[in-house]
Order: C-alpha cells, then structure tokens, then sequence
C-alpha cells in the first residue's frame, strides 16, 4: 500500500473520532439543559421544604453531639496516666551519690533512684526484695544465701551478677575505700558460688542482717579498673554513674556564682527500660539541688517544681499549705529523744534523770508539732516486735518529779531554782539548730523550770553539731535516731558503743548496764521472734529503771508536692530516701479515660 493512501486513511479516521466527540459533547449539553437547567427553577420553587429538611438533619447531628459529649461523664473519668517530666527540689549540695558514700540528703536522694539495692524497706515493715528474689538463713543465723533475680542488667546492658554484690561489699570493708558503713561489716566473708547467689558468713548470729542489705550495688566491670584508694573522689560518682536502679543519668548541669550559697545543681534523669521492679512510668525525674533555701522555696512556690523535700529546710523557708499544694507527711521508723550523758556531772544522778522524765509533759510537747505522730516511750517503737508497754517510761507527774528531787536533797531556793549545798540544778541541752529543735527545747525548758531545774538551750549549725555528736561534747542531747523496722537497738545502747574512741559510736548517753548488754546481745542473736521478744525483756526493763533518756516522739519527713501523686505511698518509712520505695508506679499526668 503506497504511503499516500495510508495518510489518506488515518485522516478519514481522526475525522470520523472528531465528529463522534462533537456529537457526544452536543448529546451532553442537551440533557444538562434538559435534566438540570430547565429543572432549576422547579428546584426554587421548593426551596424552603429542600432547606427545611436540611436544616432538621443538621440539628439531629447536633443533638447527637451534645448527648455524647453530656453522657461522656457517665461512661469516662479523670485518671493519671503514664508520661510527664517529675522535678523535685532538695536542699543543701549534690557532691557524692556512691551509695558506700552517700550522706547528705542530695546525695542520697540521687543514689536512691539511679542504684538498686538487694532489698528495700516497705511500708508495710517488711523487707521488699528488689535485685533480690529471695533468702535463706542457716539454722544458727550464721550463714545467709541472697538468691538474685533472673536476667539482671545494668543500666549500660551489662549483666549485674553476684560478681557485683560481692564486689559491693568488699569495697566497703576495704579500710583504704573509707566507707562510713566499713565498721559494720568486719568479719564478715562473702562468696558467689554462681552467678545468681551470694553467701554472706558471719562471725556471730545476726538476726537483724537481712536489714543491712539496703545498700545500692556498685558496677564491677566499671570500678574494679579505679584504685580503691581515689574511689572516693572519682567521676564515677558524679558525672560518670552508672547502676540498676529505676532511673538511669541523663546529664548534669552545675550552676555556679560568685556566690557559694547560690549554687544550683540540675541533674536529669531518664526511666531505665529493664529496671527489676518494671520500667518508670514517668518520662524524666529531674532533681534540682538549691544551696539557698529561699530560692528553694520560690522554686516551688512558683510551680518550677513538682516536689520538695523539706528535710534541712527550716520552718521560715517551708512555704505554707495553700490549695494545690498537698502536704505529705511520711512518719519515719525513728526516734526523737533527749540523751542524758550519764558519764558524768549532775545527769550521773540517776534519781536526776527519773525526775526528768516525769517532769516532761511528751504528749503536750507533740501537741505542738503541728502533725500527727506515735510518741516514743522506750527503746523501741510502739508496734515493733518486742515492743512492751509495760516497760514504757514514767507518764508526766510534776509531782512526783518534786518529790524525787526532794528526796534527793535538792532543794527550792528564792528564785524557784533548786540547789544542793553549792550545785545548782542545771545543765544544757545541745541541739541542731531548726525551727523544731527550738520549739521543743522551749517547751522542756519551761516544764523543767516548774519542777526547778535551770535548762540553757545550745543550737549548733551542722557542721558543729556533728563535732558535739562525735565526740560527745555535751551534757545533754536532743537527737534523732534510725530505729528502722527490726527491733536490733544494740548500738544505741550497748556498753561496747559507748567509748567515743569507738568509730561511729551512737551510744550517746554512754548508758553501760551488763543486764542490758547481756539482753541486747541474746535478742540479736535469735532467729526465733517469739524468743526475742523474751530475751529482750531485761534490757527494756534496765531502760525504764535507768532512764537514760527522755522519748519524744517519731520525726516526720515534709514531702511536698503540687497536686497529688498517684503511687506515692504516705509511709511509715526507714529514711527520707525510702519515699522512692515505690516511684517506678508513679504517674502525674491526667487525661480523661473509658471507665
């Protein structure tokens, strides 16, 4: 076929397509004017039925929408929910979180959340195994086996082994490691016979050990390279932390002045995934660590913080309990008491001391307080085992103070003050200088003066109180102790802790009675509890007739907090940093869930 007639072809072809789309276009037209157009005017003519109509089914969509929204009350409800940043402020200065280190309360605050510990202390007053799963004691209370959880990992991915725990342990009763806990580990050897069990062998039966096992555990593959003696002052326990606990660090920021008591630490930290107790349910804790207590206090006031730990802090720089702000009033397992040095001096008498405590007036004393808390009337918490109100001490009788006295052969002079032969009946009441500690002194001071004793009140800064504890530069002391939940009070009371050439002695009344170390040492030594509580009997009664010390109450740690914080357990708790027994369950930002 010749080209021509092909060019001919495909034009008659794109002629005839031409035409088809014409008369499809002009079909088109003709039913638009047709169906719609010719229509329109028909449609106008109905318009307000067309618009009626649409009209009633928008305001059934409405209707709809407003009963959802009324009936959404019945069916959801305001919850916490997993997520947001937690700050909290605390006072003083972050130098050290080594939990074989930690002191002060930035210290352990943040060693608390970033290391885990082989058991914590509970609310409930048990033991509560967190890298621990489970222990078993020897027949004797010699030999404890720490069983570990499975499938442990430090917060770097590591393994954590008993390798870890026995390292742990062995750091602190290394001397060249300079530990404060060193003194209560001596003698005791500790072996890893696998991967997940610790035997601790101890020299005697211990019944309270199982409590000492509350120290954060320390990364093996991390420190053993540091010698043990710069351990102390290494990045480790600053910048560089790395441990097993809830929370892992983010990063440290340190905002210095010209100004020392300015400074302002900002420690940032994130949830750890494989913590043993479960992933944190909050997104960040922040710490924020204030030298100045008012700028604390403003902090908080001006809602930068979530939380404030009031612990340090005194009354003037506490802000007051306005709506919004929840007052959390955690009761800690200790005891606030006024310790006579029954070494020497008028408070030698014990005929002194007895009048002593029956001339204080403890319930009108806690009275004051301004919080609810157990009074303190022996040696041991009320509730605790072997805990016997029997052997309580003497209930307020000015009276019968008087009349001790009396007896005594001191006598009332002119000005209301008693006297024997040249002695006057006074001494003075060394204290830490807080807002409590004041108002307490006050009120002992006046309740003593009516039964005419002359008390002087000493208030001591921090740093000169700790001198007058350690070398018990005083005649009489008003402390706190940690009594925690066993019953072991061996080292408040025992003989052997009373020389202040013995490291960390905590007998601060010197009280020395062979009946109480006789019954303190068999009540220790018992794993029995129906035995202890027996045993313990003696040494509860020697208290009671010696009086070595004035019970108070049970000191309170003020745990502040703007709106409620769902886990947050209200105590009782062993130390401040216990309040933290719970915080992988914390949660505090709300939304509205299906009920």
């Amino acid at each position: 076929m010749r080209p021509a007639h092909l060019v001919r072809r495909f034009r008659q072809r794109v002629g005839r397509s031409q035409k088809q789309v014409e008369k499809l276009g002009s079909n088109a037209g003709q039913h638009l004017e047709q169906h719609f157009f010719n229509r329109f005017d028909n449609l106008l003519s109905v318009r307000w039925f067309v618009f009626g109509w649409v009209g009633l089914f928008l305001l059934l969509i409405a209707g709809v929408l407003v009963q959802n929204f009324g009936l959404s009350t019945y069916y959801q409800k305001l919850a916490t929910i997993p997520g947001g940043i937690y700050t909290e402020g605390v006072y003083g200065r972050f130098s050290n979180a080594n939990p074989i280190y930690a002191a002060s309360e930035a210290d352990t605050t943040i060693s608390r959340l970033i290391f885990a510990s082989l058991f914590t202390n509970s609310d409930n007053g048990h033991l509560q195994p967190e890298l621990a799963a489970s222990y078993s004691v020897n027949s004797i209370g010699t030999i404890y086996t720490i069983h570990l959880k499975p499938h442990l990992t430090w917060q770097d991915g590591t393994p954590l082994t008993s390798s870890d725990v026995a390292f742990t342990y062995h750091l602190i009763q290394n001397p060249n490691a300079l530990s404060p806990l060193q003194n209560s580990w001596q003698g005791v050897q500790i072996t890893t016979p696998n991967p997940l069990s610790v035997v601790f062998t101890l020299p005697d039966p211990l019944a309270s050990f199982p409590y000492s096992l509350t120290t954060g555990i320390l990364p093996k593959h991390i420190l053993q390279s540091i010698p043990v003696a710069n351990l102390r002052s290494a990045d480790f326990n600053t910048i560089h932390m790395v441990g097993s606990g809830p929370f892992r660090l983010q990063g440290l920021q340190v905002t210095s002045t010209s100004n020392p008591d300015n400074e302002e630490s900002t420690i940032a930290l994130t949830p750890f995934a494989h913590f043993s107790s479960g992933r944190p349910k909050l997104s960040k804790f922040i710490i924020n660590v204030y030298a100045n207590q008012t700028e604390l206090e403003q902090a908080f006031l001006s809602g930068q913080l979530t939380a404030m730990d009031t612990s340090g802090v005194s009354a003037s720089n506490i802000p007051a309990i306005t709506s919004g702000i929840v007052a959390h009033s955690l009761i800690l397992r200790a005891a606030n008491m006024v310790f006579f040095n029954v070494s020497s001096g008028l408070l030698a008498d014990q005929q002194v001391r007895q009048a002593l405590v029956s001339g204080a007036n403890v319930p009108a004393i806690v009275a004051h307080l301004g919080y609810k808390t157990p009074l303190v009337r022996e040696p041991l918490l009320a509730g605790q085992l072997a805990y016997n109100p029997t052997y309580a001490q003497a209930s307020y009788n000015p009276s019968y103070a008087a009349q001790l006295l009396n007896s005594d052969g001191w006598v009332v002079g002119k000005n209301g003050l008693r006297k024997k032969q040249n002695s006057q009946l006074a001494f003075t009441l060394t204290a830490a200088d807080t807002s409590e500690n004041h108002l307490v002194g006050n009120l002992l001071q006046k309740q003593w003066r009516s039964i005419g004793v002359n008390l002087t009140l000493q208030y001591l800064s921090p740093i000169d109180f700790q001198n007058a504890v350690t070398y018990h530069q005083y005649q009489a002391l008003l402390n706190g102790i940690s009594i925690g939940i066993d019953p072991d009070v061996f080292v408040y009371w025992a003989s052997s802790q009373a020389s202040i050439n013995v490291a960390n002695d905590l007998n601060f009344s010197q009280f020395e009675n062979p009946t109480a170390d006789s019954s303190l040492e068999a009540g220790r030594t018992r794993l029995n509890p129906a035995l202890r509580v027996i045993e313990y009997q003696p040494f509860l009664q020697a208290w009671q007739q010696a009086a070595p010390a004035l019970g108070l109450y049970q000191p309170r740690l003020l745990y502040l907090t703007h709106g409620s914080v769902a886990g947050l357990e209200n105590g009782p708790i062993v130390t401040s940093a216990d309040r933290f027994n719970d915080v992988q369950n914390w949660e505090i930002r709300q939304a509205k869930v299906t009920d």
